[in-house]
Protein backbone atom coordinates (compact mmCIF):
# COMPACT_ATOMS: atom_id res chain seq x y z
CA UNK A 1 0.00 0.00 0.00
CA UNK A 2 2.99 2.35 -0.11
CA UNK A 3 1.78 3.06 -3.54
CA UNK A 4 -0.32 5.83 -2.55
CA UNK A 5 3.04 7.40 -1.55
CA UNK A 6 4.08 8.53 -5.31
CA UNK A 7 0.62 10.38 -5.48
CA UNK A 8 0.90 12.68 -2.66
CA UNK A 9 1.16 15.15 -5.13
CA UNK A 10 -2.66 15.97 -5.97
CA UNK A 11 -2.90 15.59 -1.75
CA UNK A 12 -1.10 18.69 -1.40
CA UNK A 13 -1.38 20.80 -4.36
CA UNK A 14 -5.15 20.53 -4.84
CA UNK A 15 -5.81 20.06 -0.99
CA UNK A 16 -8.05 16.63 -1.81
CA UNK A 17 -7.52 12.98 -0.15
CA UNK A 18 -4.00 11.39 -0.73
CA UNK A 19 -4.23 8.86 -3.56
CA UNK A 20 -5.92 10.90 -6.14
CA UNK A 21 -3.94 12.04 -9.21
CA UNK A 22 -4.41 14.84 -11.81
CA UNK A 23 -6.27 14.96 -14.80
CA UNK A 24 -4.35 16.74 -17.84
CA UNK A 25 -6.11 19.91 -18.71
CA UNK A 26 -7.39 18.05 -22.22
CA UNK A 27 -9.17 16.01 -19.62
CA UNK A 28 -10.62 18.79 -17.50
CA UNK A 29 -11.89 20.30 -20.65
CA UNK A 30 -13.64 16.80 -21.69
CA UNK A 31 -15.57 17.49 -18.70
CA UNK A 32 -17.13 20.56 -19.33
CA UNK A 33 -17.46 19.70 -23.26
CA UNK A 34 -19.91 17.51 -21.81
CA UNK A 35 -22.00 19.50 -20.29
CA UNK A 36 -22.05 21.69 -23.74
CA UNK A 37 -23.02 18.53 -25.73
CA UNK A 38 -25.88 17.41 -23.91
CA UNK A 39 -25.84 14.31 -22.80
CA UNK A 40 -28.96 12.23 -23.19
CA UNK A 41 -29.49 8.67 -21.99
CA UNK A 42 -32.97 7.37 -23.44
CA UNK A 43 -35.45 10.24 -23.05
CA UNK A 44 -33.76 11.52 -19.74
CA UNK A 45 -31.00 13.99 -20.12
CA UNK A 46 -28.35 13.43 -17.40
CA UNK A 47 -26.11 15.83 -15.72
CA UNK A 48 -22.30 16.67 -15.91
CA UNK A 49 -19.33 17.36 -14.06
CA UNK A 50 -20.11 20.74 -14.35
CA UNK A 51 -24.03 20.15 -12.23
CA UNK A 52 -21.88 18.51 -9.75
CA UNK A 53 -21.44 20.31 -6.33
CA UNK A 54 -18.21 20.86 -4.16
CA UNK A 55 -15.98 22.59 -2.18
CA UNK A 56 -13.87 25.83 -3.87
CA UNK A 57 -10.45 25.82 -2.73
CA UNK A 58 -11.01 28.71 -0.12
CA UNK A 59 -13.44 25.98 1.63
CA UNK A 60 -10.51 23.58 0.93
CA UNK A 61 -7.49 25.84 2.55
CA UNK A 62 -9.90 26.63 5.18
CA UNK A 63 -10.29 23.00 6.31
CA UNK A 64 -7.44 21.76 5.97
CA UNK A 65 -5.20 24.66 7.66
CA UNK A 66 -7.79 26.56 9.51
CA UNK A 67 -9.06 23.80 10.94
CA UNK A 68 -6.20 21.39 10.92
CA UNK A 69 -7.34 18.40 8.61
CA UNK A 70 -4.26 18.48 7.10
CA UNK A 71 -3.89 15.31 8.72
CA UNK A 72 -7.02 13.93 9.30
CA UNK A 73 -8.27 14.09 5.51
CA UNK A 74 -10.17 10.62 5.82
CA UNK A 75 -12.49 11.91 8.44
CA UNK A 76 -12.85 15.20 6.10
CA UNK A 77 -14.51 12.32 3.73
CA UNK A 78 -17.52 12.47 6.24
CA UNK A 79 -18.00 16.11 6.30
CA UNK A 80 -17.47 16.91 2.77
CA UNK A 81 -20.42 13.88 2.19
CA UNK A 82 -22.64 15.53 4.79
CA UNK A 83 -22.30 18.96 2.76
CA UNK A 84 -22.19 18.28 -0.63
CA UNK A 85 -23.86 14.53 -0.78
CA UNK A 86 -22.74 10.82 -2.25
CA UNK A 87 -20.83 12.71 -5.51
CA UNK A 88 -18.97 15.63 -5.76
CA UNK A 89 -15.98 16.97 -7.08
CA UNK A 90 -12.94 19.19 -6.53
CA UNK A 91 -10.86 21.56 -9.03
CA UNK A 92 -8.20 23.45 -8.62
CA UNK A 93 -6.76 24.88 -11.98
CA UNK A 94 -6.37 21.94 -14.30
CA UNK A 95 -6.79 19.12 -11.31
CA UNK A 96 -10.16 17.65 -11.61
CA UNK A 97 -11.37 14.84 -9.58
CA UNK A 98 -15.22 13.53 -9.28
CA UNK A 99 -15.37 11.75 -5.45
CA UNK A 100 -17.41 8.87 -4.81
CA UNK A 101 -18.75 8.56 -1.02
CA UNK A 102 -21.44 6.19 -1.58
CA UNK A 103 -21.06 2.19 -1.66
CA UNK A 104 -24.19 1.58 -4.34
CA UNK A 105 -22.11 4.33 -6.71
CA UNK A 106 -18.32 2.97 -5.72
CA UNK A 107 -19.53 -0.08 -6.90
CA UNK A 108 -20.88 1.19 -10.49
CA UNK A 109 -17.67 2.93 -11.02
CA UNK A 110 -15.77 -0.61 -10.19
CA UNK A 111 -17.89 -2.89 -12.68
CA UNK A 112 -17.41 -0.44 -15.36
CA UNK A 113 -13.61 -0.30 -15.32
CA UNK A 114 -12.85 -2.24 -18.63
CA UNK A 115 -9.97 -4.88 -19.11
CA UNK A 116 -7.27 -2.46 -18.31
CA UNK A 117 -8.20 -0.74 -14.92
CA UNK A 118 -6.19 2.06 -14.21
CA UNK A 119 -5.57 3.42 -10.88
CA UNK A 120 -3.11 6.73 -11.69
CA UNK A 121 0.16 6.80 -14.36
CA UNK A 122 2.02 6.79 -11.19
CA UNK A 123 4.46 9.25 -12.84
CA UNK A 124 6.50 10.51 -10.06
CA UNK A 125 7.95 6.82 -9.90
CA UNK A 126 8.63 6.52 -13.68
CA UNK A 127 10.44 9.51 -13.36
CA UNK A 128 13.33 6.80 -11.82
CA UNK A 129 12.62 4.09 -13.87
CA UNK A 130 13.10 6.51 -17.32
CA UNK A 131 16.48 8.29 -15.89
CA UNK A 132 17.80 4.42 -15.16
CA UNK A 133 16.27 2.63 -18.11
CA UNK A 134 14.26 0.24 -15.42
CA UNK A 135 11.25 -2.07 -16.74
CA UNK A 136 7.99 -0.73 -14.79
CA UNK A 137 6.52 -2.75 -12.22
CA UNK A 138 3.05 -3.80 -11.62
CA UNK A 139 1.98 -0.51 -9.94
CA UNK A 140 3.83 1.27 -12.81
CA UNK A 141 2.88 0.10 -15.98
CA UNK A 142 -0.76 0.40 -17.70
CA UNK A 143 -2.81 -1.08 -20.19
CA UNK A 144 -2.16 -4.43 -22.24
CA UNK A 145 1.53 -4.60 -20.55
CA UNK A 146 0.37 -4.17 -17.00
CA UNK A 147 -2.42 -7.23 -17.59
CA UNK A 148 0.57 -9.40 -19.15
CA UNK A 149 2.98 -8.09 -16.66
CA UNK A 150 0.01 -9.11 -13.59
CA UNK A 151 -0.99 -12.11 -15.01
CA UNK A 152 2.05 -13.41 -14.54
CA UNK A 153 3.11 -12.23 -10.86
CA UNK A 154 -0.40 -13.56 -10.07
CA UNK A 155 0.38 -17.34 -10.20
CA UNK A 156 2.13 -18.60 -6.75
CA UNK A 157 0.64 -15.67 -4.84
CA UNK A 158 -2.91 -14.51 -5.10
CA UNK A 159 -4.94 -17.77 -4.81
CA UNK A 160 -5.55 -19.17 -1.10
CA UNK A 161 -4.29 -22.39 -2.21
CA UNK A 162 -0.67 -20.85 -3.37
CA UNK A 163 -0.07 -19.09 -0.91
CA UNK A 164 -0.31 -22.02 1.56
CA UNK A 165 2.64 -22.57 0.36
CA UNK A 166 4.75 -20.16 2.17
CA UNK A 167 3.04 -21.13 6.00
CA UNK A 168 6.21 -22.25 6.65
CA UNK A 169 8.30 -19.87 5.95
CA UNK A 170 5.87 -17.27 7.44
CA UNK A 171 6.42 -19.46 10.74
CA UNK A 172 9.83 -19.18 10.69
CA UNK A 173 9.73 -15.30 10.80
CA UNK A 174 7.12 -15.01 13.82
CA UNK A 175 9.20 -17.50 15.85
CA UNK A 176 12.24 -15.10 15.40
CA UNK A 177 9.92 -12.11 15.51
CA UNK A 178 8.18 -13.49 19.03
CA UNK A 179 11.74 -13.72 20.05
CA UNK A 180 12.11 -9.87 19.10
CA UNK A 181 9.10 -9.31 21.19
CA UNK A 182 10.94 -10.93 24.11
CA UNK A 183 13.93 -9.17 24.05
CA UNK A 184 12.34 -5.79 23.63
CA UNK A 185 9.67 -5.98 26.88
CA UNK A 186 12.51 -7.61 29.07
CA UNK A 187 14.79 -4.87 28.59
CA UNK A 188 11.90 -2.31 29.39
CA UNK A 189 11.59 -1.13 33.28
CA UNK A 190 8.94 -3.15 33.64
CA UNK A 191 9.93 -6.10 32.25
CA UNK A 192 6.72 -6.40 29.80
CA UNK A 193 6.19 -2.99 28.41
CA UNK A 194 6.49 -2.87 24.25
CA UNK A 195 7.22 0.75 22.89
CA UNK A 196 6.00 1.62 19.60
CA UNK A 197 5.20 -1.80 18.86
CA UNK A 198 4.16 -0.79 14.75
CA UNK A 199 8.39 -0.30 14.30
CA UNK A 200 8.54 -3.59 15.69
CA UNK A 201 5.68 -4.84 13.40
CA UNK A 202 7.37 -3.00 10.30
CA UNK A 203 10.42 -5.09 10.96
CA UNK A 204 8.44 -8.23 10.97
CA UNK A 205 6.83 -7.50 7.24
CA UNK A 206 9.72 -6.40 5.83
CA UNK A 207 11.27 -9.79 6.33
CA UNK A 208 8.39 -11.94 5.68
CA UNK A 209 7.76 -10.13 2.02
CA UNK A 210 11.93 -10.57 1.84
CA UNK A 211 11.78 -14.00 2.75
CA UNK A 212 8.88 -15.30 0.10
CA UNK A 213 10.04 -12.72 -2.40
CA UNK A 214 14.10 -13.34 -2.14
CA UNK A 215 13.97 -16.77 -0.83
CA UNK A 216 16.78 -15.86 1.43
CA UNK A 217 16.26 -14.08 5.10
CA UNK A 218 18.03 -10.61 5.32
CA UNK A 219 18.28 -10.00 8.93
CA UNK A 220 15.32 -7.61 9.85
CA UNK A 221 14.50 -9.22 12.94
CA UNK A 222 18.47 -9.49 14.61
CA UNK A 223 19.32 -7.43 17.08
CA UNK A 224 22.65 -5.96 14.69
CA UNK A 225 20.67 -5.79 11.22
CA UNK A 226 23.31 -6.35 8.96
CA UNK A 227 24.60 -2.36 7.26
CA UNK A 228 23.08 -3.50 4.01
CA UNK A 229 19.19 -4.60 5.07
CA UNK A 230 19.40 -1.52 7.29
CA UNK A 231 20.40 0.34 4.45
CA UNK A 232 17.92 -0.66 2.04
CA UNK A 233 15.43 -0.27 4.87
CA UNK A 234 16.44 3.30 5.37
CA UNK A 235 16.28 4.10 2.14
CA UNK A 236 12.28 3.22 1.51
CA UNK A 237 11.63 5.43 4.37
CA UNK A 238 13.81 8.31 2.41
CA UNK A 239 12.19 7.53 -1.01
CA UNK A 240 8.77 8.46 0.64
CA UNK A 241 9.95 11.29 2.21
CA UNK A 242 11.75 13.07 -0.24
CA UNK A 243 8.97 12.31 -2.72
CA UNK A 244 6.58 14.63 -1.36
CA UNK A 245 9.13 16.93 -1.64
CA UNK A 246 9.53 16.75 -5.20
CA UNK A 247 5.24 16.11 -5.67
CA UNK A 248 4.92 20.23 -4.33
CA UNK A 249 8.06 21.59 -5.72
CA UNK A 250 8.43 22.74 -9.34
CA UNK A 251 10.35 20.83 -11.54
CA UNK A 252 12.98 23.66 -12.11
CA UNK A 253 14.09 23.27 -8.35
CA UNK A 254 15.80 19.53 -9.34
CA UNK A 255 18.69 20.96 -10.36
CA UNK A 256 18.93 23.54 -7.05
CA UNK A 257 17.89 22.06 -4.33
CA UNK A 258 18.88 18.42 -3.22
CA UNK A 259 15.78 16.45 -2.65
CA UNK A 260 15.06 15.24 -6.17
CA UNK A 261 19.01 14.14 -6.30
CA UNK A 262 17.88 12.12 -2.78
CA UNK A 263 14.90 10.89 -4.11
CA UNK A 264 16.71 8.95 -7.01
CA UNK A 265 19.85 7.94 -4.86
CA UNK A 266 17.90 6.31 -3.01
CA UNK A 267 15.43 4.51 -5.47
CA UNK A 268 19.06 3.29 -6.61
CA UNK A 269 19.48 1.87 -3.26
CA UNK A 270 16.55 0.26 -3.50
CA UNK A 271 17.09 -1.25 -6.85
CA UNK A 272 20.40 -2.25 -6.02
CA UNK A 273 19.37 -4.12 -2.87
CA UNK A 274 16.68 -6.50 -4.68
CA UNK A 275 19.23 -6.86 -7.85
CA UNK A 276 21.87 -8.37 -5.62
CA UNK A 277 19.82 -11.10 -3.95
CA UNK A 278 17.68 -11.80 -7.46
CA UNK A 279 21.71 -12.20 -9.12
CA UNK A 280 22.84 -14.31 -6.05
CA UNK A 281 19.44 -16.36 -6.52
CA UNK A 282 20.05 -16.56 -10.60
CA UNK A 283 23.39 -17.34 -9.96
CA UNK A 284 22.60 -20.45 -7.70
CA UNK A 285 19.71 -22.16 -10.15
CA UNK A 286 22.09 -21.94 -12.99
CA UNK A 287 24.17 -24.17 -10.58
CA UNK A 288 21.31 -26.36 -10.27
CA UNK A 289 20.69 -26.83 -13.82
CA UNK A 290 24.49 -27.49 -14.99
CA UNK A 291 23.99 -30.30 -12.23
CA UNK A 292 20.93 -31.31 -13.53
CA UNK A 293 19.46 -30.97 -10.39
CA UNK A 294 15.71 -30.31 -9.99
CA UNK A 295 14.60 -26.76 -9.29
CA UNK A 296 13.25 -26.21 -6.11
CA UNK A 297 11.74 -23.16 -4.66
CA UNK A 298 8.69 -20.63 -4.77
CA UNK A 299 8.26 -17.28 -5.55
CA UNK A 300 11.33 -16.13 -6.86
CA UNK A 301 12.34 -19.28 -8.84
CA UNK A 302 9.39 -19.50 -10.35
CA UNK A 303 9.90 -16.04 -11.56
CA UNK A 304 13.53 -16.46 -12.82
CA UNK A 305 12.75 -20.32 -14.10
CA UNK A 306 9.21 -19.61 -16.12
CA UNK A 307 11.10 -17.53 -18.74
CA UNK A 308 7.92 -15.75 -19.09
CA UNK A 309 9.75 -12.11 -17.61
CA UNK A 310 13.27 -11.21 -18.74
CA UNK A 311 15.84 -10.24 -16.11
CA UNK A 312 14.97 -6.70 -16.19
CA UNK A 313 11.66 -7.08 -15.47
CA UNK A 314 12.00 -8.99 -13.09
CA UNK A 315 13.99 -6.69 -11.46
CA UNK A 316 11.67 -3.64 -11.66
CA UNK A 317 8.42 -5.92 -10.71
CA UNK A 318 10.04 -7.40 -7.39
CA UNK A 319 11.35 -3.72 -6.65
CA UNK A 320 7.85 -2.53 -6.47
CA UNK A 321 6.65 -5.87 -4.81
CA UNK A 322 8.81 -5.15 -1.98
CA UNK A 323 6.76 -2.20 -1.24
CA UNK A 324 3.26 -3.67 -1.24
CA UNK A 325 1.99 -5.72 1.92
CA UNK A 326 4.30 -4.03 4.85
CA UNK A 327 2.07 -1.31 5.97
CA UNK A 328 -1.08 -3.39 5.63
CA UNK A 329 0.49 -5.88 7.88
CA UNK A 330 2.21 -3.91 9.87
CA UNK A 331 -0.66 -1.32 10.98
CA UNK A 332 -3.42 -3.88 10.82
CA UNK A 333 -1.35 -6.05 13.47
CA UNK A 334 -0.88 -2.98 15.23
CA UNK A 335 -4.16 -1.98 15.34
CA UNK A 336 -5.43 -5.10 16.42
CA UNK A 337 -3.78 -5.05 19.71
CA UNK A 338 -4.31 -1.84 20.12
CA UNK A 339 -8.11 -2.71 20.50
CA UNK A 340 -7.96 -6.24 21.89
CA UNK A 341 -5.85 -4.68 24.98
CA UNK A 342 -9.32 -2.37 25.09
CA UNK A 343 -12.19 -5.45 25.06
CA UNK A 344 -11.11 -8.09 27.12
CA UNK A 345 -13.42 -9.79 26.47
CA UNK A 346 -12.62 -10.72 22.58
CA UNK A 347 -9.46 -11.26 23.50
CA UNK A 348 -10.70 -13.66 25.80
CA UNK A 349 -12.75 -15.54 23.41
CA UNK A 350 -9.88 -15.13 20.87
CA UNK A 351 -7.32 -17.27 23.11
CA UNK A 352 -9.68 -19.79 23.73
CA UNK A 353 -10.60 -20.09 19.58
CA UNK A 354 -6.71 -20.58 18.76
CA UNK A 355 -5.66 -22.58 22.22
CA UNK A 356 -8.58 -24.95 21.53
CA UNK A 357 -7.37 -25.26 17.60
CA UNK A 358 -3.75 -25.21 18.50
CA UNK A 359 -2.94 -26.72 21.76
CA UNK A 360 0.49 -26.55 23.49
CA UNK A 361 3.54 -26.05 21.58
CA UNK A 362 1.58 -26.75 18.24
CA UNK A 363 2.44 -24.38 15.90
CA UNK A 364 -0.45 -23.11 13.47
CA UNK A 365 -0.85 -24.14 9.88
CA UNK A 366 -3.11 -22.44 7.00
CA UNK A 367 -5.36 -25.47 7.44
CA UNK A 368 -5.78 -24.34 11.35
CA UNK A 369 -6.42 -20.75 10.38
CA UNK A 370 -9.39 -21.64 8.50
CA UNK A 371 -11.20 -22.92 11.48
CA UNK A 372 -10.71 -19.43 13.57
CA UNK A 373 -13.61 -17.13 12.10
CA UNK A 374 -12.84 -15.17 15.27
CA UNK A 375 -9.59 -14.29 14.59
CA UNK A 376 -10.33 -13.36 10.64
CA UNK A 377 -13.15 -11.34 11.71
CA UNK A 378 -10.34 -9.77 14.09
CA UNK A 379 -8.26 -8.55 11.00
CA UNK A 380 -11.39 -7.82 8.98
CA UNK A 381 -13.09 -5.17 11.60
CA UNK A 382 -9.67 -3.67 11.74
CA UNK A 383 -9.18 -3.71 7.86
CA UNK A 384 -12.57 -2.12 7.93
CA UNK A 385 -12.10 0.41 10.24
CA UNK A 386 -8.38 1.30 9.02
CA UNK A 387 -7.87 0.64 5.28
CA UNK A 388 -4.71 1.72 4.97
CA UNK A 389 -5.16 3.61 2.28
CA UNK A 390 -8.61 5.90 3.07
CA UNK A 391 -8.46 6.60 -0.96
CA UNK A 392 -7.94 4.79 -4.23
CA UNK A 393 -9.00 5.85 -7.42
CA UNK A 394 -10.01 4.95 -10.68
CA UNK A 395 -9.60 6.63 -14.19
CA UNK A 396 -12.19 6.07 -16.55
CA UNK A 397 -9.85 4.97 -18.73
CA UNK A 398 -11.55 3.34 -21.90
CA UNK A 399 -15.00 4.67 -22.08
CA UNK A 400 -17.03 6.72 -20.43
CA UNK A 401 -19.12 6.09 -17.37
CA UNK A 402 -22.83 6.80 -16.83
CA UNK A 403 -22.86 6.93 -12.48
CA UNK A 404 -26.25 7.70 -11.11
CA UNK A 405 -27.84 10.34 -12.75
CA UNK A 406 -24.67 11.88 -14.09
CA UNK A 407 -22.36 11.19 -17.36
CA UNK A 408 -18.57 11.40 -17.33
CA UNK A 409 -16.09 11.29 -20.30
CA UNK A 410 -13.21 8.92 -21.03
CA UNK A 411 -10.45 10.25 -18.83
CA UNK A 412 -12.57 11.24 -15.91
CA UNK A 413 -10.76 10.60 -12.68
CA UNK A 414 -12.82 9.08 -9.72
CA UNK A 415 -11.99 9.59 -5.98
CA UNK A 416 -13.23 6.52 -4.02
CA UNK A 417 -13.48 7.21 -0.54
CA UNK A 418 -13.08 3.69 1.28
CA UNK A 419 -12.66 5.02 4.65
CA UNK A 420 -15.85 7.70 4.37
CA UNK A 421 -17.60 4.24 3.10
CA UNK A 422 -16.52 2.02 5.55
CA UNK A 423 -17.58 3.79 8.58
CA UNK A 424 -20.89 4.80 7.26
CA UNK A 425 -23.87 3.77 9.55
CA UNK A 426 -26.12 2.88 6.74
CA UNK A 427 -23.50 0.40 5.89
CA UNK A 428 -21.95 -0.61 9.23
CA UNK A 429 -23.65 0.02 12.70
CA UNK A 430 -21.99 1.36 15.12
CA UNK A 431 -19.22 2.22 12.53
CA UNK A 432 -16.76 3.73 14.83
CA UNK A 433 -16.79 0.57 17.21
CA UNK A 434 -14.85 -2.30 17.17
CA UNK A 435 -17.19 -5.20 16.65
CA UNK A 436 -15.34 -8.00 15.12
CA UNK A 437 -18.65 -10.41 16.10
CA UNK A 438 -20.07 -8.24 13.08
CA UNK A 439 -18.42 -10.36 10.71
CA UNK A 440 -18.97 -14.06 11.84
CA UNK A 441 -21.76 -15.96 10.18
CA UNK A 442 -24.53 -15.93 13.21
CA UNK A 443 -23.81 -12.29 13.55
CA UNK A 444 -23.60 -10.80 9.90
CA UNK A 445 -25.61 -8.38 8.55
CA UNK A 446 -27.13 -8.03 4.92
CA UNK A 447 -24.87 -5.23 3.14
CA UNK A 448 -23.15 -4.46 -0.07
CA UNK A 449 -19.87 -6.36 -0.20
CA UNK A 450 -18.26 -3.73 -1.42
CA UNK A 451 -18.22 -1.10 2.10
CA UNK A 452 -15.24 -2.96 2.77
CA UNK A 453 -12.92 -4.18 0.30
CA UNK A 454 -9.32 -2.77 1.98
CA UNK A 455 -7.46 -4.87 -0.95
CA UNK A 456 -8.96 -3.08 -3.70
CA UNK A 457 -11.28 -4.89 -6.52
CA UNK A 458 -10.81 -7.51 -9.05
CA UNK A 459 -7.98 -7.69 -11.71
CA UNK A 460 -6.20 -4.89 -9.77
CA UNK A 461 -6.73 -5.92 -6.14
CA UNK A 462 -3.59 -6.03 -4.49
CA UNK A 463 -1.24 -9.04 -5.48
CA UNK A 464 -0.33 -9.47 -2.35
CA UNK A 465 -3.61 -9.78 -0.34
CA UNK A 466 -3.30 -13.87 0.50
CA UNK A 467 0.49 -13.20 1.80
CA UNK A 468 -0.40 -10.36 4.02
CA UNK A 469 -3.34 -11.81 5.26
CA UNK A 470 -1.60 -15.46 6.00
CA UNK A 471 1.07 -12.87 7.62
CA UNK A 472 -0.93 -11.30 10.21
CA UNK A 473 -3.18 -14.54 10.54
CA UNK A 474 -0.51 -16.66 11.74
CA UNK A 475 1.17 -13.91 13.32
CA UNK A 476 -1.90 -12.40 15.45
CA UNK A 477 -2.56 -16.22 16.31
CA UNK A 478 0.45 -16.92 17.81
CA UNK A 479 1.24 -13.74 19.97
CA UNK A 480 -2.46 -13.93 21.42
CA UNK A 481 -1.65 -17.72 22.68
CA UNK A 482 1.73 -16.39 24.43
CA UNK A 483 0.39 -13.28 25.84
CA UNK A 484 -1.73 -11.31 27.47
CA UNK A 485 -2.53 -7.85 26.24
CA UNK A 486 -2.93 -5.20 27.72
CA UNK A 487 -2.99 -1.27 27.16
CA UNK A 488 -0.52 1.15 28.48
CA UNK A 489 -1.80 2.77 31.69
CA UNK A 490 -0.36 5.91 30.35
CA UNK A 491 -1.33 5.88 26.49
CA UNK A 492 -4.80 7.19 26.53
CA UNK A 493 -6.61 6.80 23.47
CA UNK A 494 -5.14 6.89 19.93
CA UNK A 495 -6.60 7.59 17.05
CA UNK A 496 -5.82 7.52 12.95
CA UNK A 497 -4.25 10.25 10.67
CA UNK A 498 -3.37 10.16 7.27
CA UNK A 499 -0.06 10.55 6.81
CA UNK A 500 -0.01 9.11 3.29
CA UNK A 501 -0.92 5.88 4.28
CA UNK A 502 -3.41 5.50 7.66
CA UNK A 503 -1.06 5.17 10.74
CA UNK A 504 -1.60 5.67 14.79
CA UNK A 505 -1.35 9.42 15.67
CA UNK A 506 1.21 8.67 18.37
CA UNK A 507 2.99 5.39 19.12
CA UNK A 508 1.53 2.38 19.92
CA UNK A 509 2.45 1.07 23.50
CA UNK A 510 1.48 -1.99 24.87
CA UNK A 511 1.83 -4.40 27.97
CA UNK A 512 2.49 -8.19 26.97
CA UNK A 513 2.29 -10.10 29.84
CA UNK A 514 3.15 -14.26 28.77
CA UNK A 515 0.71 -16.44 29.54
CA UNK A 516 1.09 -19.75 31.80
CA UNK A 517 1.79 -22.58 30.27
CA UNK A 518 -0.59 -24.75 29.45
Amino acid sequence: MIRAAARTCCHLRSGISPGLQTIRVTQHRALHGAAAAGIAEGDKKLKTFDDLPGPSLLTNLYWFFIRGYLLYSHELQAIYKKKYGPIYKSSFGAYTTVNITDVDLLETVLRQEGKYPMRSDMELWKVHRRLRDLALGPFTEEGHRWHTLRSVLNKRMLKPSEAMLYTGAVNEVVTDFLDTLDDVRKESPSGVMVNDIASSFYRFAFEGISYILFETRIGCLEKNVPPETKKFINSIGAMLKYSVFVSILPQWTNDILPYYKFYIENWDNIFAFGKKLIDQKMQKIQQRLERGEELQGEYLTYLLSSGKLTMKEVYGSVAELLLAGVDTTSNTLSWALYHLARDWETQRCLYQEVTAIVPGEVIPTAEDIAKMPLLKAVIKEILRMYPVVPTNSRVAAEKEMIIGDYYFPKDTLFALFHYAISRDESNFPEPNKFIPQRWLRDHKIKNNPFSSIPFGYGIRACVGRRIAELEMHLALSRIIKKYEIQPDPDGGEITAMARIVLTPNKPINLQLLERAAQ
